[in-house]
């Protein structure tokens, strides 16, 4: 497994826990879980970064294969859940369901067409509901919803913990993890890293938004940054303001994506897009702060929450997620070659990890089963284009969102501007 994140190390686990006789190795370039899988915003829910439109124009069982690729990730919630209670990992798991408020009226209509797809597609008010004024209020006291819809899909986890506790899982049931161990280049049958080559049979890649650093890889995943803000704990007199009584998970319907999680010690932990892509898919510990961004964050929930605004922010991060250029997350082995991959999460990598983990046993095992069967499994995403034309699209996709929220406050009607860019973001 190249890459100590949880895909490589979901991987890792059930595979060994499939076949015991089998010798595994996990290499990281830093510690376990240094990248997103240790710093993202918590979210283990059961988005996936292509629509269910999409995924049934990749399937080759159309509407059929993109309902079982939904219901697979619905089900990966519960199995993050239970592996972790099962292995003893305290990550402050708790199955709160996500809250996406509605604060105009075209984030409203924006809702409303969310569910009637929904129903189109045969999901049913268990799976997405749309909650007005009155029932939102009563799960989030956010400034001016006008509504909400509500998954129960979702649980709010503490990544660290949980990536740092599936390191120790792994290695007890014998799996070696090599830190400080950087690989420089996948090729057929073996791992050239900077201490040495590591050969086996089959070789994962699952380095999500540190992909470009291998060679050969610069064009095949887009490294963005996210970036987040926690607010000091805060006491029982805000959150009876705030609500998230059971700790769900909360964004809205503007198009720059926002998300936020109550913590089992009473923060608010919350972050966004907005930072830009670096030319040549440059990935520096520099640019996981950024003070512009991070201020922008810390002014959103103020604005969602004013009962914050004179809170303490103690913490303020970022890292990278890995983005392939048709915005569609794969799985996948080349029995040829015998490389693997899986990767693309788009930011929704915390459930999707764990299906791809038990995807790869599979296919690494030779089980056909209705994991290996899913749509996502064996897609081939095009390359990137070239530097400065990669630069310039995924900077100029940045600010067609931030134009079409403002676009949205102007007018009030949906934006034409996010129209325009949906085929582009997997939809």
């Amino acid at each position: 497994m190249v890459g100590g994140g949880y895909t490589g190390l979901w991987t890792a686990y059930y595979l060994a826990r499939a076949d015991p006789t089998l010798r595994i190795v996990v290499l990281e370039a830093e510690v376990a879980g240094f990248g997103a899988s240790g710093r993202n915003g918590g979210w283990c829910s059961a988005l996936f970064p292509a629509s269910l439109d999409r995924l049934a124009r990749i399937s080759p069982t159309g509407r059929d294969g993109a309902l079982a690729q939904h219901r697979a990730m619905r089900a990966t919630v519960d199995e993050v859940g239970r592996a972790a209670a099962e292995e003893g990992i305290s990550c402050d798991y708790a199955k709160g369901g996500t809250l996406v408020l509605a604060r105009s009226e075209s984030q409203l209509r924006a809702a409303q067409d969310e569910v009637a797809h929904a129903r189109g597609w045969g999901r049913g008010e268990d799976e997405l509901a749309l909650l007005d004024a009155e029932r939102t209020r009563a799960r989030i006291g956010a400034e001016g919803a006008l509504g909400a819809t509500y998954t129960p899909d979702c649980a709010a986890v503490h990544p660290a913990r949980l990536v740092r506790g599936l390191a120790a899982a792994v290695e007890r049931l014998g799996v070696t993890v090599h830190e400080q161990t950087r690989v420089l280049r996948i090729e057929p049958g073996r791992a050239v890293t900077d201490r040495g080559v590591v050969r086996a049979d089959v070789v994962v890649r699952a380095t999500e938004g540190y992909t470009a650093s291998l060679d050969g890889q610069r064009r095949t995943l887009a490294p963005v940054y996210s970036l987040v803000v926690a607010t000091e704990p805060l006491p029982p007199t805000t959150w009876e303001r705030i609500g998230l009584l059971e700790r769900e998970t909360f964004s809205d319907h503007r198009h720059l994506i926002v998300y936020g999680q109550r913590t089992a010690d009473d923060r608010l932990v919350f972050g966004g897009r907005g930072a830009p892509y670096h030319f040549g898919s440059r990935t520096r510990p520099d640019f996981d702060r950024d003070d512009g961004v991070h201020a922008a964050i810390r002014r959103t929930l103020a604005e969602l929450f004013p009962v914050v605004a004179d809170a303490r922010f103690t913490h303020a991060w970022g890292g990278a997620l890995g983005i392939a250029r048709d915005w569609t997350a794969s799985v996948g082995l080349d029995r040829g070659t015998g490389l693997a991959w899986a990767g693309g999460y788009v930011g929704d990598g915390v459930g999707t990890s764990n299906l791809a983990g038990r995807t790869l046993r599979d296919l690494v095992l030779g089980h056909d089963t209705d994991l290996s069967r899913l749509p996502w499994v064996g897609h081939r995403s095009r390359r990137w284009e070239p530097e400065p034309l990669r630069w310039l699209g995924a900077n100029a996709g940045l600010r067609a969102m931030t134009l079409a929220d403002a676009e949205e406050r102007l007018t009030g009607r949906p934006s034409r501007i996010a129209r325009l860019m949906a085929p582009l973001l997997g939809h």
